[in-house]
């Protein structure tokens, strides 16, 4: 019976271990409340298909047609982890005021459980969790990481499964089995449902897994000087994102500075599109 006992506290704290890494067990997303002040989010309609970017032969045009594909997707991310963190700053201010009515609590609830904060520690460094967690990921990372990790969108798990940033899950039959994975794991390459779910799954992943804790620290003490958030500084805390380092790293920094003309002159195209409706 003790042998059972040990047995089965082994196997669950395993799985305690193993769940937080996934994708497909998190809590509910909170909803989120606009915010004066701010553009409100816009309405992007469920991306539940790539198009074809393995037909494009010219080069430029794949990476333009890839960056103008993913943009409002990062965009809307991006605006409505904007509201989130002022939301966040407004219960914050009414906390330290003592006037916290019950859909600030709830909200509040929801957040720390969102963004994995220890509800346990005091007000004051859940609210430094929660502002250091809720914040954008400058559309540069997201776009070269998204070409990276996808091979511009043409690899099998972007197709197959809409993963455009190579997230793993851990229970069988949660997503797609590599080809190459070592006998004995039994990782996955999560499928999602959208796109749409692949960016806002990164973007969690980003904001909330321990080995992204010093990019974060370095966002929030740009944040506190009020400088940029520049994806090719910022990328320097995704040393762990891949096995390759510091060459995975000096790769993205590369793709930062030899493509940020294209994704700007897409950014002008895209505005004036909107401009013109």
């Amino acid at each position: 019976m003790r042998v059972l006992f040990i047995v089965f506290f082994i196997a669950v704290s395993l799985a305690f271990l193993i769940v937080p890494f996934t994708v497909d067990f998190k809590p509910a997303e909170p909803a989120v409340v606009e915010v004066e002040g701010l553009p409100p989010v816009p309405k992007v309609g469920v991306y539940d298909e790539l198009p074809d970017f393995s037909e494009i032969t010219n080069v430029r045009e794949k990476k333009a047609e890839f960056f103008a594909y993913l943009l409002p997707l990062i965009e809307a991310e991006n605006l409505r982890l904007l509201h989130t963190r002022a939301k966040v700053l407004e219960i914050e201010e009414r906390a330290g005021q003592n006037m916290l009515n019950d859909a600030d609590r709830q909200q509040l609830a929801q957040l720390i459980d969102y963004y994995e904060v220890d509800p346990s520690l005091g007000d004051e460094q859940i609210f430094e969790f929660l502002k250091r967690r809720i914040d954008i990921v400058p559309e540069m990372m997201v776009l070269v990481q998204a070409a990276n990790e996808s091979a511009w969108g043409t690899s099998r798990f972007a197709r197959k499964g809409l993963n455009l940033f190579g997230q793993w899950c851990f229970r069988e039959g949660c997503g797609i089995v590599p080809g190459q994975r070592p006998e004995g794991q039994i990782y996955e390459v999560a499928k999602f449902d959208s796109v749409n779910q692949s960016v806002r799954s990164y973007m969690r992943n980003i904001n909330t897994h321990p080995p992204y804790a010093d990019l974060r620290l370095l966002r929030e003490q740009k944040r506190l000087r009020d400088q940029e958030l520049k994806a090719v500084e910022l990328v320097e805390g995704l040393g762990s994102y891949s096995e390759r380092g510091d060459e995975y790293i000096e790769e993205l920094q590369a793709m930062i500075r030899v493509n940020r003309p294209i994704v700007q002159a897409v950014k002008e195209q895209l505005d004036e599109s909107q401009t013109a409706n």
